[in-house]
């Protein structure tokens, strides 16, 4: 069980730090990814994580410059939203669809991780994360195809696998379900409230009266390992 710090991404005493390939979780999370690795490698797949671990700060930065202006806002195809037309509870919902508050974020748990296939790009690409890079003839699509077959097997599930009203769907966001599923139990309003008291996040009032809305809508609201059809 992790304590209320942990679960919040304001400590990382539950996770350890790989360095090859470079990522960080929870010890079981990481044993389970790097044999599903394995599993892809003699498959010809790459399997690559570019995003685990996330603390609190880091996703506070991602807020920030989200709420600011300064950080793009997309739609649900991954097009750029005009940040000069919404009012700020609909930038906050922007936001939500592709990016957790701070507090409140899956990959604060040491559960989560971002894929790639290493072995589908070539040099030089940088990954982007948005829906063309999965779609039928997007670059990684043959790496999410194997997924679907083979995850569950060792214990990963896609939260976001389709759109119920909260995040968008994210595909390449992996969710380690033996140790996700009882973190998401632990969260709470009061936990994110307490969390975000503190902190210097744009938007801080209209956030907190928000926040029962966004603990339903975009927190508890995933497609659950059960449902990933």
């Amino acid at each position: 069980m992790l304590n209320e710090l942990e679960l919040t991404g304001r400590a990382r005493t539950h996770v350890v730090q790989l360095s090859e390939p470079r990522f960080a979780a929870q010890p079981e999370a990481a044993s389970a990814f790097m044999d599903m690795r394995e599993a892809a490698r003699r498959d010809g797949i790459d399997l690559l994580p570019v995003s685990s671990f996330r603390d609190f700060r880091t996703q506070l930065r991602i807020w920030n410059g989200k709420f600011s202006g300064s950080k793009p806002l997309y739609d649900m195809q991954g097009r750029p939203r005009d940040f000069s037309l919404l009012s700020a509870t609909e930038i906050i919902h922007c936001i939500l669809n592709w990016s957790a508050l701070p507090g409140g974020s899956r990959h604060q748990w040491g559960t989560e991780i971002d894929v790639v296939d290493g072995a589908a790009m070539p040099p030089g690409y940088v990954p982007q994360l948005l829906p063309e890079e999965v779609a039928p003839g997007g670059l990684f699509r043959g790496l999410h195809q194997w997924l679907d077959a083979n995850m569950a097997a060792y214990g990963f599930f896609r939260p976001y696998r389709y759109f119920k009203g909260g995040m968008y769907p994210e595909p390449w966001h992996l969710s380690y379900a033996p140790l996700s599923v009882p973190a998401l139990s632990q969260v709470s309003v009061e936990l994110l409230a307490e969390a975000l008291s503190g902190a210097d996040i744009l938007g801080k009032d209209l956030v907190l009266e928000m926040l029962p809305d966004i603990y339903r809508d975009h927190i508890l609201n995933i497609v659950a390992p059960d449902d990933q059809g």
